[in-house]
């Protein structure tokens, strides 16, 4: 993960009125191992995090200068330090119009992963802790506290670049506890909800689910292609990338890699090529699939106990609220 340019500057900010002060570094850090390293951390802690949204940045305009600034600085207008002083200067005035706002330290880097440039930027908090000595006493010591990263935003420079059409070449994270909390480091970065990541994923197993049921499998053939779409889908969340429809098609069904996909392009579920993961979803999916003279019965795990019931010493199901589809068949014997 080479990274182009690192910088960190500081606000110290409370929550209780005091103008905001900056401390801005001069230049950018030099690479080294720890640098490397927290960069790492940082990332593994952003892409675990549940609760992102993806989107796009709004039209440039006073209000939402951010886009103005990267893009400057992208083409050669601007150099890196200077494109974070601008930023971070902002960032100060929306922290001090945020009653809910503390300051803290604020990393912007400007790194590459495979053929992909990235921008992120995150406002870190310290941990106090201890450390031992080289004399073996303990000492009071502080660290970044990547685990409790709550304000963060990654920008995939490239895709923002190369594809005009795209809604969703920033991901963020939501406030926990209600948008106004996060709703100043949003507008900062000055973006806007382009793809639902929880709507597309139910969506998407939704689709999976109909072609399962098309294509008359086998239960065991289900249940292997149920294993590979969650563990493809979860392995993307972890690397901080959307599943590629395309791409999931061939892992889905090996000998026909295009059979999923044409499948949801002949249905139109609406789905974008490309769909970031929800991992609240994903936990959610998991199918309970049985056969057995003449019956079929197939559900979603997080069906059990809202409108399935299962009696496991009278060994019997209680289904309510049935398709409407199957109520009319039964109605006409």
């Amino acid at each position: 993960m080479p990274i182009r340019h690192i910088i960190v500057h500081q606000i110290d900010k409370k929550p209780d009125g005091t103008p905001a002060v900056l401390h801005a570094r001069d230049s950018e850090l030099g690479v080294s191992p720890p640098i490397d390293n927290m960069l790492a951390d940082l990332n593994e802690s952003y892409n675990a995090k549940q609760g992102k949204a993806w989107g796009l940045f709004h039209a440039e305009s006073g209000a939402y200068p951010f886009s103005r600034w990267l893009k400057e600085y992208i083409e050669g207008g601007q150099d890196f330090t200077s494109f974070t002083h601008a930023a971070v200067e902002h960032l100060q005035k929306l922290m001090e119009e945020s009653n809910l706002s503390t300051g803290g330290h604020v990393l912007f880097a400007h790194y590459q992963q495979g053929m992909t440039d990235y921008m992120a930027i995150a406002l870190l908090h310290h941990s106090d802790g201890v450390a031992v000595t080289d004399a073996l006493d303990v000492t009071p010591a502080k660290h970044l506290d990547l685990g409790q990263l709550h304000l963060a935003a990654r920008i995939n420079i490239s895709e923002w670049q190369n594809n005009k059409q795209s809604k969703q070449y920033i991901s963020f994270i939501k406030g926990k506890n209600g948008r106004k909390v996060s709703d100043y480091f949003r507008d900062f970065i000055g973006c806007q909800e382009g793809v639902d990541a929880p709507g597309e994923t139910r969506t998407l197993l939704k689709a999976f689910s109909d072609f399962v049921e098309s294509e008359d499998l086998p239960e065991e053939q289900a249940r292997e292609k149920t294993n590979t779409l969650v563990g493809y889908a979860t392995s993307q969340a972890k690397l901080g990338e959307p599943m590629t429809l395309e791409e999931l098609s061939g892992l889905i069904d090996e000998d026909r890699p295009k059979a999923f996909y044409d499948h949801i392009r002949n249905r139109d579920y609406g789905l974008s090529p490309e769909i970031p993961a929800d991992k609240r979803t994903l936990n959610q999916f998991r199918r309970f699939t049985g056969r057995a003279e003449g019956l079929s019965i197939s559900f979603e795990a997080h069906l059990l106990g809202s409108k399935i019931d299962y009696d496991e010493n009278a060994g019997t199901l209680t289904i309510r609220n049935l398709p409407t589809q199957l109520r009319d068949q039964l109605k006409r014997g």
